[in-house]
This record gives structure tokens, sequence and C-alpha cells, in this order.
């Protein structure tokens, strides 16, 4: 799942702020969606911090409409989820371990 580094054109405006152009911005946020963690996004690309990525996300599913934000709004629960199942997961594994000595 290993993706190359999106190309950037970015200038540097009269306040010396860097502009992404629209591709380098959906290219980074592609990256957030395939799964790689924000902090390493970040540190790839050179980025200021996993803010300015999450507000690219949150504007890209903006402008998407309805449907990307109930679709965004079910993956953040499934992930909730998915966090859940696997501490108890965890915790039973443990559990197990504990109990399976005693035999």
């Amino acid at each position: 799942m290993s993706k190359s580094k999106p190309s950037t054109t970015s200038t540097a405006s009269s306040q010396g702020r860097r502009q992404f152009t629209k591709e380098f911005k959906e290219q980074a946020v592609q990256m957030l969606l395939d799964g790689h963690t924000a902090p390493s996004i970040v540190e790839r690309l050179g980025l200021s911090g996993t803010n300015l990525l999450y507000r690219w996300r949150r504007e890209l599913i903006g402008q998407s409409g309805k449907t990307a934000e109930v679709l965004d709004d079910r993956v953040r629960q499934l992930e909730a989820e998915l966090k859940r199942v696997q501490q108890e997961r965890d915790i039973l594994k443990k559990a197990l371990a504990i109990f399976g000595r005693d035999g």
C-alpha cells in the first residue's frame, strides 16, 4: 500500500506561507483515508501540522456533499467500534492466558 509522495507545486506568498495545489491536498487526504497516520503524512510531506491535514479533509468532504459527510461519520463509528472490539479481544486473551495456567 506504499504510495509515492505527492508532487507539490507549492509557492510562497508574500507572507511567506506555502500554498498547495488542489491535487496535492487531495492526494494528502487520500493517504489519510488509505490508513496512513496523520503524523506520518505530515512528516513525509513536510506539512506544518496535523491540523492542516484534517482541515483539508473536512473541506474536501464538505465540497463532496451530504453523502460524503454521512459516509465519513459512518467510518468514524466503525473505527471506534473496531477499537473497542480490539480492546475486548486483548482483555480476553489476557484472561485466557491467566486462567489457562491454572489447569
